[in-house]
C-alpha cells in the first residue's frame, strides 16, 4: 500500500485514539475500572503506535522541514 493510502487511513484513526484518551480520561469516574483499563490504557497504546507509524510515513517531510537536508529526488 502507498505511503499516502496509509495515511489517510493513520491519520483518522488517530484522531479518533486522541479523543478516546480526553474522553475516558475526563470521565474516568464514570467508568467502571476494568473499562477503563481497556479503553484508556488500551487505547494509550494503540495511539502510541499510530504516532510512531505517522512519523515513519511522514518522515522525509520531517526532514526537509526541520533538519533543513535535501529532499531524495
Amino acid at each position: 500500500m502507498k505511503r499516502n493510502a496509509m495515511l489517510k487511513i493513520i491519520n483518522p484513526l488517530i484522531g479518533i485514539l486522541f479523543l478516546n484518551q480526553l474522553l475516558t480520561g475526563v470521565f474516568s469516574d464514570m467508568l467502571p475500572p476494568k473499562a477503563f483499563e481497556i479503553l484508556h490504557e488500551g487505547g494509550g497504546l494503540l495511539l502510541t503506535l499510530g504516532l510512531i507509524l505517522h512519523v515513519i510515513f511522514n518522515w522525509n517531510w520531517i526532514k526537509i522541514n526541520f533538519f533543513k537536508t535535501k529532499p531524495k529526488s
